[in-house]
């Protein structure tokens, strides 16, 4: 049986009315105009006082009163670990490995993901709730997540944001992440399997220090050509210098921006303006709660700061542009989505207002300004009226004192993840991080099963699915390529991350015996009282970023 696309092309007619920003070649902003939609698609998009396409004449006519965008792509992003609050980094670091293997990493991040991601009836928890974090925040497309079998195999969640991994649709070709730890350590079998990629989103130089920058340097090969093609994104390029940044460029190679958790974790971030002379098509990711934005609408703020520090080295057209149309073009989809015009899949965006610079408007918008988001033609989230105009009526949310629906019901949907709602994910999910040592007791018993959630027996996943977790264990494939390096420094004995040394060695403390309760993280900013007195006391953010912030939220 040939597999099913994520969302049948089946949406009803629908036009939706307000300030049109296209992103489209032209960049063409319609300041009245229409969105036209059918099954998926976008059917035209005209000024109002346009003729309607055929079909539409008897359509009535959907009023936002606002701002109507692409919905916006997230290129990076470690999805199940945003139930976990921000963690206070305490020190600045170089590069990852530095942190990754701390005890206070594994007390905060590490081992309460892994009670989470191992504890049965946990997963559609997780699952219903992160994603439903993603589309507060006006996310139509991020990366997936991974699950394992108690039977072996692996699969990608399909969900309801669009899964750069997963697609199982032609027009949509997927996205690598990982790669077999076979080809990860030697450098032509990595070029070779990057060869028959479309894209492939590459962790890579992960800090500011010369080790750093050596993850970028392995990737040229003995005969000083380098395994590069224009299916590589590398994510944060924090390390490279700017004759790293000529010669990705050269090769077409783009990049992933992560400014937060960059700044968070090392004080610094990419050299972005040498990444942009040398012609780099940059998209964005927030990375994950623990060290990043709450989403990518929080990303974009980060971003802009960042620029208007640089002297405005990006116009704020650009630093929408990362988040639909470049990233579009960084996953080969540019004729698919990221854009409004005719013959688009319908992923949308509406935000309140329609004055002012349509960009500046975008990135000074709060979470309480979404009106509306459109996946597949579907409306997902929004306010009461404009999701019952659409159809859709949802359950209910509140997002900083204000009514919004958000819409879960898809026929192609996991079944587990199908039968709970946001409001039993987050519950359950408050219930688990508030027993974590017993949770963590559990899973330690050799002989006893996992102890399920209290109030979520009717959920249990009947086939034993459990998350990857790549940040914390060996799981047969690479996110962070282990090619041969100029020095060791890396990597131990056994070539084993040291992050997972540290997880695994003898004698390693049991979980049960150092977690703590945990506060789950809300889902957006507008709800979270901690969010910006935690980010602005980091001791690693500099002082322009700090008050950045404080004006941004």
């Amino acid at each position: 049986m040939p597999a099913q696309p994520i969302d049948p092309l089946e949406g009803p007619k629908t036009a939706l009315s307000g300030r049109v920003v296209t992103m489209d070649a032209a960049r063409r902003v319609f300041p009245d105009g229409v969105v036209y939609l059918e099954k998926g698609a976008i059917v035209a998009v005209t000024d109002r006082a346009a003729p309607a396409p055929d079909g539409f004449a008897d359509v009535k006519m959907i009023n936002t009163g606002g701002t109507i965008y692409p919905g916006l792509i997230e290129l990076h992003n470690h999805l199940s670990y945003n139930a976990l609050p921000m963690w206070s980094v305490p020190k600045r670091y170089t590069n990852r490995n530095q942190w990754a293997g701390i005890p206070e990493y594994r007390k905060l991040i590490s081992g309460p993901m892994q009670v989470l991601g191992k504890t049965a009836g946990l997963l559609p928890a997780v699952v219903r709730y992160v994603e439903s974090k993603c589309l507060l925040g006006g996310v139509t497309t991020s990366q997936g997540i991974e699950l394992f079998s108690n039977a072996g195999s692996r699969r990608y969640y399909r969900g309801i944001v669009r899964n750069v991994e997963q697609t199982d649709q032609a027009d949509l070709p997927e996205a690598a992440t990982k790669i077999a730890d076979v080809d990860a350590s030697d450098i032509d079998s990595f070029y070779h399997r990057l060869l028959r990629q479309s894209c492939f989103l590459l962790h890579l130089s992960e800090g500011r220090d010369s080790a750093a920058r050596e993850h970028f340097l392995a990737l040229r090969k003995p005969d000083n050509t380098w395994a590069i093609t224009d299916a590589l994104a590398g994510i944060h390029c924090a390390g490279l210098q700017s004759e790293d940044f000529s010669v990705l460029g050269e090769h077409e190679g783009a990049m992933i921006w992560s400014p937060l958790s960059n700044l968070l974790l090392y004080g610094e971030t990419a050299e972005v303006s040498a990444a942009k002379s040398a012609g780099i098509t940059m998209g964005l990711g927030s990375d994950w709660a623990p060290s990043g934005s709450k989403n990518l609408f929080g990303e974009l703020k980060v971003a802009r700061i960042m620029s208007q520090h640089l002297n405005g080295l990006f116009s704020d057209r650009e630093i929408v542009e990362m988040a639909t149309v470049n990233a579009a073009s960084i996953l080969k989809w540019e004729n698919v989505i990221g854009s409004l015009k005719e013959g688009m899949r319908a992923d949308l965006l509406v935000t309140a207002g329609a004055s002012g610079d349509p960009y500046e408007a975008l990135l000074k918008s709060s979470e309480n300004d979404i009106q509306l988001v459109v996946i597949n033609g579907i409306a997902r989230y929004g306010t009461p009226d404009l999701m019952g105009k659409c159809g859709a009526t949802g359950e209910s949310v509140n997002v900083g004192g204000t009514a919004r629906q958000v819409f879960l019901d898809q026929k192609t949907g996991d079944p587990a993840v199908g039968k709970i709602s946001l409001g039993d994910a987050r519950a359950t999910l408050e219930d688990a991080l508030s027993r974590l040592p017993d949770l963590a007791r559990e899973l330690e018993k050799p002989t006893a099963p996992s102890a399920a959630p209290l109030g979520l027996t009717a959920h249990r996943e009947t086939v034993g699915w459990s998350l990857v977790l790549d940040e914390i264990e060996e799981t047969g494939v690479e996110m962070r390529p282990r090619l041969p390096f100029l020095s060791h420094v890396h990597t131990g004995p056994d070539r084993v991350p040291l992050e997972m040394q540290t997880l695994h060695a003898a004698g390693a403390t049991p979980l049960s015996a150092m977690l703590q309760p945990i506060k789950l993280d809300p889902l957006t900013v507008a709800d979270d009282v901690n969010f910006l007195p935690t980010l602005l006391s980091q001791k690693n953010l500099p002082g322009f970023i700090v008050e950045g912030l404080k004006l941004a939220y």
